[in-house]
């Protein structure tokens, strides 16, 4: 057998082709996985990123129904405040439907005293009163809140 650089040459060629095909198929298979990768992780951020917004947004929102339910709140209190420093001091009166004990409904006669005064709540009883319609309005004012936080932001 003759030796020749030629057909030793041409091995070695064909040889290199086939190690470069090779390395060339693994590098692209690599390319590829990685760039699926790279994909799949920008789609999981865009959807992070997504939720991130969509929560902040919902925080403002509910801050928002928050802040307006507090005033609402805050000023029904001083309404209420108003209402009872007003009885206080007399420039305005608690109006009861009530009748006095012994009156024409228990068959007792008139005294005749037309300066007596009406019915009327004692101190505790005005002061409970007040009380009562401050939590009236307190649990008012929270459950609208809680029934439009729940209509605008859970429901949507």
């Amino acid at each position: 057998m003759i030796f020749s650089w030629k057909t030793m040459l041409a091995g070695l060629l064909v040889v290199g082709l086939i190690v470069a095909a090779k390395l060339a198929g693994y590098y692209h298979d690599q390319l590829t996985e990685s760039e699926a990768s790279l994909i799949k992780l920008n789609r999981e951020l865009k959807l992070a990123k997504d939720d991130i917004a969509d929560m902040t947004k919902r925080q403002r929102d509910v801050a928002a129904l928050d802040a307006k339910y507090i005033q609402e709140l805050e000023d029904a209190k001083a309404n209420i405040n108003q209402l009872e420093r007003d009885v206080v001091t007399g420039k305005r009166r608690l109006q009861l439907n009530a009748t006095c004990p012994g009156g024409r409904e228990a068959g007792a006669s008139t005294s005749g005293m037309d300066d007596g005064t009406g019915p009327r709540l004692n101190d505790a009883a005005e002061r409970d009163y007040f009380t009562l319609r401050e939590r009236i309005e307190t649990v008012t004012s929270q459950l609208t809140g809680l029934q439009n936080y729940v209509r605008e932001l859970c429901l949507r």
